[in-house]
């Protein structure tokens, strides 16, 4: 599953955010590191949303950071509108970053319990402008009405005051008062009770309507990325396993892995017909060590000596669909013959 390649990224011209090659390691001792994010490669082009789906651990968070520099990745290039993000330093990082706003995944601690909610949201302003506190004002009241917080009731009271529904739309609020053209959001509503998820998720869809919004979008949820998203990537332990258009992968999955996940997906209907035959075998690999070769072949069925021995590479299914993997789950179309 778990492999490298480039196959799935677009013509440049077309894409806003674009990684290529992501490492992000994370040292424990002198000789040891986390493998966090191990080679991966993504684009999202402007307007569109990314959903980027896996099990806790496999990196999801790790990547989203890494787009925004925080932490920079260890080696790989990340560009933005163009410029690249991991050649940039000081000032100018800081600049950028205005562009590129982030939703937590905790909405309650991302907020400062110690200020006003006026204050949280009217920060960036402070640092970026307009410097006139009325225009600030101004733009603080719009962005939490935008949110459907009341701003006459919220400016003065603290974080502790509100549940988590209303501090994720404050957090979603403090991420648009500048105006960012791309928004990532990490696992928003995974704190958050089904019905305030939904509320979150539609106003999201309205918010990037009405601003112009680039998303990606985190989830280890894959009903909520279905209905979010109009391209999807899934990850398994620091690697890119398939990726593809919202339908198409929910509909025809490639890959051992993303069928898992998919089977493991709770379904509202208490007659459901359960699926006994997808049986998750082994434990996840720790990213310290990973497996060599195919780092899901562990846990595989399908897995052969040539998981074991060699790493798969990105390659197309189907319009707009690709998969790593040496023994996808649907046929692979044999490359065009080149005339003399």
């Amino acid at each position: 599953m778990a492999g490298s390649g480039k196959a799935h990224l677009r013509d440049r011209e077309d894409v806003l955010i674009r990684a290529e090659d992501l490492v992000v390691e994370f040292p424990i001792s002198k000789d040891r590191v986390v493998n966090a994010v191990s080679g991966i490669s993504l684009d999202v082009k402007r307007g569109e949303t990314l959903g980027l789906v896996g099990e806790s651990g496999c990196g999801k968070s790790t990547t989203a950071k890494s787009l925004i520099q925080l932490p920079a990745p260890t080696s790989g290039t990340v560009t933005f509108a163009g410029n690249d993000l991991t050649e940039l330093a000081g000032e100018d990082l800081r600049r950028t970053r205005t562009d590129l706003q982030m939703i937590f995944q905790d909405p309650i601690s991302s907020l400062n319990p110690r200020r006003k909610i006026g204050d949280v949201v009217a920060e960036p302003l402070r640092v970026w402008g307009p410097r006139e506190s009325t225009e600030q004002t101004e733009l603080v009241n719009a962005m939490l009405e935008a949110v459907g917080i009341d701003p006459r009731i919220a400016r003065g009271k603290r974080p502790h005051e509100f549940s988590g529904g209303q501090c994720q739309r404050i957090s979603i609020a403090r991420a648009l008062v500048l105006n960012p053209q791309v928004i990532i959001c990490d696992e928003p509503v995974s704190a958050l009770d089904v019905s305030v998820q939904a509320q979150i998720l539609n106003m999201l869809e309205d918010l990037k309507a009405d601003y112009g919004l680039t998303l990606v979008f985190i989830a280890h949820d894959l009903a909520v990325v279905k209905n979010v998203s109009d391209r999807v990537a899934v990850m398994y332990l620091g690697k890119m396993c398939e990726v593809s258009e919202s339908n198409s992968l929910y509909a025809t999955p490639a890959h051992p892995y993303t069928r898992l996940l998919l089977s493991s997906s709770p379904v509202p209907d208490p007659e459901a017909n359960i699926d006994v035959t997808m049986v998750e075998e082994g434990d996840v690999p720790s990213p310290i060590d990973p497996p060599s070769g195919c780092r899901f072949r562990t846990r595989c069925e399908y897995a052969t000596e040539r998981c074991v021995q060699e790493e798969p590479i990105m390659r197309q299914v189907a319009d707009d669909h690709f998969v790593a993997c040496h023994h996808p789950l649907v046929s692979v179309p044999e490359p065009a013959e080149v005339s003399a």
